[in-house]
């Protein structure tokens, strides 16, 4: 985040050559335990023009640092399509005519070959990137992906088809002997707490099987808070076609399924996942009941290189302007955008890919669709600073609000969600995680924003030390965090940090953020959830969350208690106080 506040000009179009590429592997990425497999991945986003960033797993960046390199800084843009070829030390740029056209799968099989090394990882980009779809991701091995905020197309804009790494360097660890006994203590750790352990048999979809039953997801765009006969997408179905189960770099969780399809017209299909985010883009969202039909347009998405939530988002949000005479026929092409209809769900996906016919309208995302399609579909779009929201239904927890509200991506689940607080834990509890008094009903307001907070600073260390954030306080509470990472850091790289040491660097890291988003004309305006929060209750789910929507006046109060937290004015901006103390006051010191 440092590096792209100070190597970024303001007023940027993030499809020029002006904007950067950014790819981070973490502080510890590397060491054999807590999915360390993980980097960042930068820039300034084309589908907000906010903060731009996406977090990948998978095994490139310890082949990266294996390579002899922490960090990308990338500019300008190729005159042709380009691959960056990284091996011990030495950086190439290469020609990738060849390569320019293929999808995600075959660019990394390709790579490979033309190297004769098996061993290659890449971060590669689709169809969607090369045509400049908006939230075209970048991906990496089968199932990876760096997601949100549109860096495939970054990737795209800069002719980068691909980054390649092959490493056979060593990475070096002050106390090597002493990090392998205490990651030991982490993969322990981690899999002793329940989420984990179900983690290894359902993947995240575990998470559906409490979301639906209580009402908290979003189903038919917006329009309920539950999927009702929804059992065929329960995660038991996938012991239809699970063949196994496969994780990251260092991770002793391996959360991710691999399935085959072998009939239909897609198939054969062998693939990985689904992630809990498609179960709701390609099911809940757009009514679809099928496992079938959510597997195929999962592999659809990763095979053309797009975010799985966007891309689900805006067709679901299409199906209700549809159905309410928003849009018609004439619009889309002759399709009819009924709800449930997988056919649809797998044209639109492609047309958005090739920015084809209606697909072309969605291809920039919200901000612009709703330009096109007229003010009046505003209020049925669920995002935020011109972000889809994941399919959740925050309005029966005002923390989980707040996180996709205040995050500097846009809606966000992966920025400041504190997800324990579904679990009702006892409030002393929760004080002693938290350092402050809240409710531990996940309906009341009380104290939210200080776990909305204290989440965010660990989410910002946790991806800037390169480890899973499933493998902290994230969904688990007997997790690492502040204690075992400073263990940890000192054990890899023989620097001390206390714990306060580490939640200041994460409020740095944060205020950053909110640093460039403020000089991009970012404030307190942006902090806002779209209007249904407010005005439509829950028509269903169980009676603790059915007939619920978001109090306009302690939400706002909610937000005030927030900016506070941070040390940030009433309007969303750091003070010039809270910048002295975090060191940060004459930030940006080199723009280039």
């Amino acid at each position: 985040m440092y590096l792209l506040y100070n190597h970024l000009l303001p007023g940027i179009d993030p499809l020029s050559p002006e904007n950067i590429l950014l790819i981070g592997a973490g502080l510890l990425t590397g060491i054999p335990a807590m999915g360390s497999g993980r980097c960042d991945i930068a820039a300034k986003s084309p589908i907000t023009g906010a903060l731009g960033d996406s977090n990948i797993g998978g095994f490139f960046a310890p082949e990266m640092r294996m390579a002899g390199f922490d960090h990308l800084i990338i500019k300008g843009k190729a005159e042709k399509p380009s691959y960056i070829w990284i091996h011990d030390g030495e950086i190439e740029i290469l020609d990738a005519s060849h390569l320019w056209g293929k999808d995600t799968f075959e660019t990394q099989t390709i790579i490979r070959s033309d190297h004769g090394d098996e061993e290659i990882k890449s971060l590669v980009i689709g169809k969607a990137g090369e045509n400049l779809v908006r939230f075209a991701n970048i991906r990496t091995g089968m199932k990876n992906s760096a997601g949100r905020t549109g860096m495939g197309c970054v990737m795209g804009s800069k002719n980068l088809k691909a980054i390649a790494a092959r490493g056979t360097l060593d990475i070096q660890f002050s106390y090597p002997e002493e990090l392998l006994v205490y990651c030991k203590e982490m993969i322990d750790m981690v899999m002793k707490n329940r989420y984990s352990r179900a983690a290894s048999k359902w993947g995240t979809l575990i998470i559906y099987s409490t979301t639906n039953t209580t009402g908290l997801i979003r189903t038919r765009n917006f329009q309920l808070n539950q999927l009702e006969q929804g059992w065929d997408i329960e995660p038991e179905e996938m012991d239809k076609y699970t063949i196994g189960m496969s994780g990251c770099y260092g991770c002793p969780v391996s959360c991710r399924h691999r399935y085959t399809l072998k009939e239909g017209a897609f198939a054969p299909i062998f693939a990985e996942g689904p992630e809990y985010t498609s179960l709701g883009a390609f099911g809940t969202m757009v009514d679809c009941k099928k496992m079938e039909t959510i597997l195929v347009a999962n592999h659809l998405v990763n095979k053309l290189g797009m975010d799985t939530l966007e891309a689900g988002g805006l067709i679901a949000w299409a199906m209700e302007l549809y159905e309410k005479g928003i849009i018609d026929e004439k619009l889309t092409d002759g399709l009819k955008l009924e709800w449930g209809n997988e056919e649809v769900l797998f044209d639109l996906i492609e047309k958005i890919a090739d920015r084809k016919g209606f697909g072309n309208v969605l291809a920039d995302g919200f901000n612009s669709a709703i330009e096109k399609i007229g003010k009046e579909s505003k209020y049925y779009a669920i995002e935020v600073k011109g972000m889809g929201n994941l399919h959740s239904d925050e309005r029966p927890t005002p923390s989980l609000a707040l996180g996709i509200t205040t995050s500097t991506r846009g809606a966000d689940h992966l920025r400041g969600r504190p997800a324990i607080d579904l679990y009702g834990l006892p409030e002393d509890f929760l004080e002693e995680i938290y350092g402050g008094k809240m409710s531990s009903d996940y309906r009341s307001y009380e104290g939210k924003s200080r776990m909305v907070w204290w989440q965010e600073l660990l989410y910002a260390v946790t991806d800037s030390i390169g480890t899973c954030k499933f493998q902290t306080v994230f969904l688990a509470v007997h997790a690492p965090k502040w204690d075992e990472f400073s263990k940890l850091i000192y054990l890899a790289t023989g620097m001390r940090y206390s714990s306060s040491q580490l939640m200041e660097i994460g409020e740095r890291i944060y205020t950053i953020e909110r640093l460039f988003n403020n000089r991009e004309g970012f404030s307190r305006k942006d902090d806002i959830l779209p209007e249904r929060y407010f005005e439509e209750a829950t028509p269903i789910g169980l009676p603790r969350v059915k007939g619920i929507k978001i109090d306009r006046e302690k939400f706002k109060k909610l937000l005030d208690d927030y900016y506070k937290l941070h040390g940030w004015d009433n309007n969303g901006v750091p003070t010039e106080n809270s910048l002295q103390k975090l060191g940060i006051e004459s930030e940006p010191t080199h723009l280039i």
